[in-house]
């Protein structure tokens, strides 16, 4: 009799299993092509607002960082700290951005750079550091010292850059302070070479006065 209320599962015969479509060679190279659409999608704002690979090219941070070595930018502290003198920082050469320099922060915004005989002196409005003797740089190595003199004033948004190797550095002293807005980022990891493996490698504080 019937009840009028629907009897679920009434029908018993067996249903027949559909057959997997047979896999193209398009459907199989689409599928790879979402895969990597993707991983583009999840790896591109890693790779322009997080962290970056670089690559050093060149002789002017020598001792400190040689030709080969692979290192990763951190593109996102300096959104929330101000760098400071001592950093090692990768930036857009300012006579050619689309060239990436790495060089180390000597002098602040705001501050006087003096260089006398190659020994390097900072002052500010407000204090001197080491106004009668030179900057400690244990990062120079002997061979790599210059006799440059000069001396400038930094405005409220600029730096002065130098590499360690300074007979063989193209920075702050022939192209001028480098601009805020230019600076990508600093040096997290060194992961190459594998015997040279550091994180913030380079990075040097100098010693309060």
């Amino acid at each position: 009799m019937e009840t009028g209320y629907p009897i679920y599962g009434r029908n018993l015969e067996p249903q027949p299993v559909p057959k997997e479509p047979k896999q193209t060679p398009w459907s199989y190279i689409s599928d790879w092509l979402q895969v990597i659409v993707i991983a583009l999608l999840i790896s591109l704002p890693i790779r322009f607002f997080i962290a970056e690979p670089f690559i050093v090219n060149g002789a002017s941070m020598d001792p400190t960082f040689s030709t080969g070595q692979f290192l990763i930018i951190d593109r996102i502290s300096y959104r929330f700290e101000a760098p400071q003198r001592g950093d090692v920082i990768v930036f857009k050469y300012p006579n050619d951005p689309s060239v990436y320099y790495i060089k180390r922060i000597i002098g602040l915004p705001g501050e006087i750079v003096g260089i006398e005989n190659g020994k390097v002196r900072i002052c500010g409005e407000q204090e001197c550091i080491a106004p009668y003797q030179s900057l400690k740089e244990p990062y120079i190595a002997d061979s790599h010292v210059s006799h440059d003199t000069l001396r400038i004033t930094l405005g409220s948004d600029e730096y002065f850059v130098m590499g360690d190797n300074r007979a063989q550095s193209s920075d702050s002293r022939a192209w001028g302070p480098l601009k805020a807005d230019l600076i990508v980022g600093r040096p997290i990891v060194r992961l190459l070479p594998f015997n040279g493996m550091s994180i913030l490698p380079g990075e040097y504080r100098q010693p309060q006065q």
